[in-house]
């Protein structure tokens, strides 16, 4: 037993089709031709038939077949069609939906003219070139002559009648341009008329099914050849295909089975856009992506869905079954600084992903350069120590992503005391307007640039880090603040444990060595130096700055109330607690349970209370080590050895989940 039934003689019944056999819903589809019949799809649980129906045939099929929904996707001039299955539907009690071309409310598409009158196709015809099939009849014969060069141009196709010939002879038309037979003429019959006198029109009049209209509107159809029709078609209610497909979506409850593409579409402009990518784009039927990326890509008609939000894409996919193909479009390539990890972990393992042009790709064959060598980074919707990445790698590039993002990084290049580096940037990459612009960064310190923007950037100067913790103490500027000592501190940053990314307090940070070998370490982190003496936070900043720590923050204040408003850290560092070591440590447990701590002590009292907080609170691998350093010192032709004072190092981690 057949659910639907629908009447294919569109491109949007054939689709249709295909949407319910995928869908493994039975169906019964009825085409007008055995060439219909060949283009739709063959199984499936589709039942097809091609034969000519009254009225009272569909009547009876419906009946036969227990249709419970009748979707009419017929020609828009198939008014005859149209109104026999309408009164089909009306009789047996099945819904009937009218499914509306694309575009149908056009009255000059692409393979469609439609006319009042032979005079107005004439008229029409007048401003064209090719040969034109005229099948309106004999008593229209006349006005075709208005046409110029009609003698050689126009073919009529004409009963084979004595009083129609001479007719048509004394009117000029005659030889290979007069073609007297009787119909009915065959599909095929049509088409090779229209192929044998190479005809780029067709002239008929809307005369429905049994005037033969369906056989020559599908051969102009497959000839390419432009059907100039007479009589507009009758102006319909109805619905779109999509909007039809998610009517039985919903009746049926089905869900998606889209087919999903993650698109890369370059940066902007179709120029960029790879074959694949485009092919990809116009064969969705559904567009998904960020306000830019749609207008950017999005054909007349297309559905979309402004978004860029994982979560949100995946749960409107869900949401709408109906759509077969989805294509998500990102800027650039999927696999560089893009939303496509966050899609695919939300989206699975299905999902197509196609490689676009990148930024870094186009923009340094713009520069000719090559890249192989070239540190890649992003600052574009998040923090990062690119002035840092510069002063360690001679060649740089990064994607910006605001109006003042290449005069602060010349702002800060110039703060760091890297004035000489070269900057290279691009706007607007591949638009009409591409703006391409190199200097020095005292040339861009007042420079707007638009938010589509990159950098690259050449540091000959460019000083690897050393892979290790050791900064020389002479290299600090110290003053008579006290200092964590070189050996002191390589042992207790060590025992921290750092990564690239982490966040990190340094509480009690004095000259700031300690901050200044984690902002080092954690290039790609960030470090909350909090000193409470003014001395000190001033000697701070110059540290800083000498060094150019730009990841590096300086807070003035007293631990814990100086802590609470930062960033939650996965590291810290005490080297002072000024009596507040308990609400320290419960602090950065409450921030973060799995904390990574270190703790310096000079005194045994500071020891002291250290351990009884440390066995109250929940950390686990607790360690304690007391290193005592000596140093020489040259005393005329000898070296003395000096000892340092013992320091007490104690590290632990957070035992919480």
């Amino acid at each position: 037993m057949c659910k639907v039934m629908v009447f294919a003689g569109t491109t949007e019944g054939r689709e249709l089709a295909e949407f319910l056999a995928e869908r493994e819903i039975p169906a019964h589809i009825c085409v007008a031709t055995e060439y219909g019949e060949q283009l739709l799809p063959q199984g499936k649980g589709l039942e097809i038939s091609h034969e000519r129906l009254t009225a009272e045939d569909m009547e009876s099929l419906m009946k036969k077949k227990g249709i419970q929904m009748v979707l009419d996707a017929t020609h828009p001039y198939a008014a005859e069609v149209t109104a026999n299955i309408k009164s089909a539907c009306e009789y047996t009690g099945v819904s009937y939906v009218r499914v509306l071309r694309e575009n149908q409310k056009d009255n000059h598409r692409g393979d469609c003219v439609y006319v009042e009158s032979v005079e107005e196709a004439v008229a029409f015809l007048e401003h064209t070139s090719g040969n034109i099939l005229a099948t309106t009849g004999s008593k229209e014969v006349a006005k075709y002559t208005a046409l110029t060069d009609y003698g050689h141009r126009v073919f009529l196709r004409v009963l084979s009648l004595p009083n129609v010939v001479k007719q048509c002879q004394e009117l000029g038309f005659q030889g290979k341009n007069l073609i007297c037979m009787q119909g009915p003429f065959s599909l095929e019959l049509n088409e090779a008329m229209l192929r044998q006198w190479n005809c780029k029109y067709l002239v008929t009049k809307m005369s429905g099914n049994t005037g033969g209209f369906m056989e020559k509107a599908e051969a102009a159809r497959r000839c390419g050849c432009t059907l100039v029709l007479i009589g507009r078609p009758v102006k319909e209610e109805g619905i779109s295909v999509t909007a039809c497909k998610q009517l039985l979506c919903r009746e049926f409850s089905l869900k998606s089975q889209a087919e999903i593409s993650l698109v890369g579409i370059g940066m902007g402009s179709s120029k960029s856009r790879t074959l694949e990518a485009q092919a990809a784009i116009e064969e969705a039927d559904l567009l998904i992506g960020a306000k830019r990326m749609i207008e950017a890509c999005q054909r007349p008609g297309q559905d979309c869905f402004v978004e860029y939000n994982s979560e949100k894409i995946a749960a409107y996919i869900a949401e709408h079954p109906e759509y077969e193909k989805v294509a998500v479009v990102l800027s650039g390539d999927p696999g560089f600084c893009s939303g496509a990890k966050k899609l695919l972990d939300v989206l699975g393992e299905k999902v197509k992903v196609i490689a676009g042009t990148s930024s870094v790709s186009y923009f340094m064959s713009k520069l000719q350069k090559s890249w192989d060598d070239v540190l890649l980074t992003s600052v574009h919707g998040k923090e990062n120590n690119l002035p840092g990445m510069i002063k360690r790698h001679k060649k740089v590039f990064a994607i910006l992503g605001t109006r003042d993002g290449i005069q602060n990084l010349a702002r800060d290049l110039v703060t760091w005391g890297m004035e000489d580096v070269m900057l290279y940037t691009g706007e607007r990459l591949s638009y009409e307007n591409e703006v391409l612009k190199t200097g020095k960064p005292e040339e861009f310190l007042d420079y707007e640039a638009d938010a589509l923007s990159v950098v690259y950037v050449e540091n000959p100067k460019a000083e690897p880090e050393n892979a290790t913790h050791g900064i020389p103490d002479e290299e600090f500027l110290r003053e008579k603040v006290p200092m964590t000592k070189e050996e002191v501190r390589t042992v207790s940053l060590s025992k921290l444990r750092l990564k690239e990314d982490s966040v990190c307090y340094d509480v009690g940070a004095g000259t700031g060595s300690v901050s200044i070998e984690m902002a080092k370490r954690a290039w790609k982190g960030r470090v909350f130096a909090i000193e409470k003496k003014p001395l000190a936070v001033e000697l701070l900043k110059k540290n800083r700055e000498k060094f150019a720590a730009e990841n590096l923050e300086v807070i003035e204040g007293v631990a814990p109330e100086a802590l609470e408003n930062l960033e939650t850290p996965t590291h810290a560092f005490i080297g002072g607690s000024s009596g507040n070591m308990e609400t320290i440590l419960k602090l950065l447990l409450n921030k973060n349970p799995k904390v990574r701590m270190v703790i310096n002590c000079i005194a045994l009292e500071t020891v002291a209370e250290t351990l009884t907080c440390l066995k109250k609170l929940p950390v686990k691998e607790t360690e304690i080590l007391q290193l005592a350093v000596s140093k020489a010192k040259t005393v005329g032709s000898y070296h003395m050895m000096m000892g340092e004072n013992p320091i007490y190092i104690i590290s632990c981690t957070g035992a919480g989940h």
